[in-house]
């Protein structure tokens, strides 16, 4: 056992390590997992106790369970089944060739012996984080992350060559039989939440359930709400920024006048389009700002691989059929429990588009964030995110194997 905390009150402290430590659960560590210890003595505000106790999972250091380390903006919040879990690693990684071209990173952390979960990054083109392994229980949940194509720790890096989105669920499910993983559960955020629809309508005999955050349907609505002037309204600050990279001339589609700039042959073209491509995101992404996430649109490499592919994604609309393909195809997943959670004043992903989904498929649940934008680390949103994954790990304990 290995317990990491900070406390100002001795005479707390003591009785809590004690209770802890007791001969009960030293000895049966798998009745107080990691995650139980965490929530159970948090104390909001900063100045009470932090306090984890770690049973056979790998952990980050000491200073990743203090609250400089807790996701950006997050709050300890009240109940067992919402707070995101303390900072785990990866028990294994690897590289997958998933053509000629490509090969993706890969990574699981939690649970060996656990319910399969496999985490959809957004962008596209965005990657994975440490961060995105807390929304899962690490005593019940087997989780997979996985870099997309030209994404994170992928390579070719940037490459849009063979780079769609049926080439991303073709890869999704070489990952899945290259883990021997029969079926498992789908969780994505923002584009995330896009390759999730779409990969679980490709193949929902695969999926146990979803949990999607942030929806995009990635319609041409969404596109040029975003990204040809509606959401300048509410960030004009924000939007001149990323209107003054281009000509008056060729502000007639910015999408277009970006991948332009974006697949110049000149790289400082390149990096100054997806440093204001990046930026702009980056910059609406949270009801309230984040510094830290801001100065991502200045870091070059994520930059531009976030820019060039989110760019591709969208001069081809997704790569779908139809501008109504994932709404028009819910009969495929409409059996799946699903959850679908929302921030009511997301500028990026408007819940126009999650409202949307919930009318075409009323079976899924919908909870609405009423003071939280697009991102999955404001704490409204987190929360409602663990709390998902927590009815789904429910269901599936009910139901037995």
């Amino acid at each position: 056992m290995r317990l990491l905390g900070l406390c100002p009150n001795n005479s707390f402290a003591a009785p809590l390590l004690s209770f802890i430590s007791n001969s009960h659960y030293r000895h049966c560590p798998r009745l107080f997992p990691v995650s139980r210890v965490y929530n159970r003595f948090c104390v909001s505000g900063g100045k009470g106790l932090v306090l984890a106790a770690q049973f056979g999972y790998k952990s980050d250091s000491q200073s990743d369970f203090q609250r400089k380390d807790l996701m950006a903006g997050e709050k300890e919040i009240p109940g067992t089944n919402k707070t995101p879990y303390p900072p785990i690693e990866p028990y294994s990684t690897g590289l997958l060739k998933v053509s000629d071209l490509h090969t993706i990173y890969w990574e699981q952390s939690g649970n060996p012996a656990g319910h399969p979960v496999v985490f959809l990054h957004g962008g596209p083109g965005g990657g994975t984080a440490p961060g995105n392994r807390r929304f899962f229980d690490p005593d019940f949940y087997r989780i997979i992350l996985f870099d997309q194509r030209g994404a994170g720790k992928s390579t070719p890096h940037a490459c849009l060559e063979n780079n769609t989105t049926w080439d991303l669920i073709a890869d999704i499910e070489k990952l899945r039989e290259h883990l021997k993983i029969p079926e498992w559960q789908v969780f994505g955020g923002s584009w995330g939440s896009t390759l999730a629809l779409a990969y679980s309508q490709t193949h929902p005999e695969k999926v146990t359930g979803l949990v999607l955050r942030g929806i995009f349907l990635l319609r041409k609505k969404e596109i040029d709400w975003f990204y040809e002037g509606g959401a300048a309204a509410i960030y004009p600050d924000a939007w001149e920024t990323f209107r003054d990279l281009i000509p008056e001339s060729e502000r007639g589609c910015f999408v277009d006048a970006y991948c332009k700039r974006l697949n110049s042959s000149d790289m400082e073209t390149q990096y100054a389009a997806a440093r204001a491509w990046t930026k702009w995101e980056m910059m609406t992404a949270h009801l309230l700002p984040n510094e830290e996430n801001i100065k991502r649109g200045e870091d070059d490499k994520f930059s531009l691989a976030f820019a060039r592919i989110e760019n591709h994604y969208f001069v081809h609309k997704g790569f779908f059929p139809s501008d109504s393909f994932l709404l028009d195809n819910i009969d495929k997943i409409r059996h799946i429990n699903a959850v679908i959670v929302q921030g009511r004043y997301d500028v990026c992903c408007p819940m126009m588009s999650a409202w949307d989904l919930h009318k075409a498929w009323p079976e899924a649940e919908l909870k609405i964030i009423p003071d939280a934008g697009h991102s999955a680390n404001e704490p409204g949103v987190a929360a409602e995110l663990v709390a998902a994954n927590e009815k789904l790990k429910n269901i599936l304990q009910k139901n037995g194997p």
